[in-house]
């Protein structure tokens, strides 16, 4: 299968050695990676072109959905994760740890307070209450599993 590999891991230090690594694991699974860093453009629009076209060429994306620059996966993985569902793709999400989004909000923002409907947090802003670990629009199409690349690849669909 053809792997498109989404998450802010092209934003490491070590994104180059973290791609060769990446696509050795999934080349010895028997599958093909396509990396985001694989794209020759270097301007925002060509990037997203590019990132787009892979999508559309993969059998299923692969989605590191950790926490980056807060409590929240990054915004770019999110778009590319919903794109791929748009597209019928299957999507194997993974996450680093088996926590509750409730939770992963109050370890980031502060404790969480209740009202008569539900939590809020430091903002006052409503807090889902699902169990999930991700907020819902990820959690629900989405296959999460807990772990790194080699469970997601191991989490994949069978093709028949």
């Amino acid at each position: 299968m053809k792997l498109y590999l989404a998450g802010p891991d092209v934003f490491r230090t070590d994104a180059t050695e973290w791609a060769a690594a990446a696509r050795a694991l999934c080349q010895l699974c028997g599958h093909e990676a396509l990396l985001p860093l694989d794209g020759k453009a270097q301007d925002a629009a060509g990037i997203y072109a590019a990132n787009v076209e892979m999508i559309r060429a993969a059998d299923a994306v692969l989605a590191n959905l950790a926490e980056f620059r807060g409590a929240e996966p990054d915004s770019g993985t999110a778009f590319e994760v919903g794109f791929a569902i748009a597209l019928g793709k299957p999507v194997v999400g993974y996450l680093p740890a088996d926590e509750a989004l409730a939770d992963r909000i109050a370890r980031h923002c502060g404790p969480l307070t209740r009202d008569e409907v539900g939590l809020l947090d430091g903002s006052g802003l409503r807090v889902e209450q699902f169990g999930l670990p991700l907020n819902l629009m990820l959690a629900v199409p989405a296959r999460i599993v807990v772990g790194d690349l080699s469970t997601a690849i191991a989490a994949l669909p069978r093709r028949g």
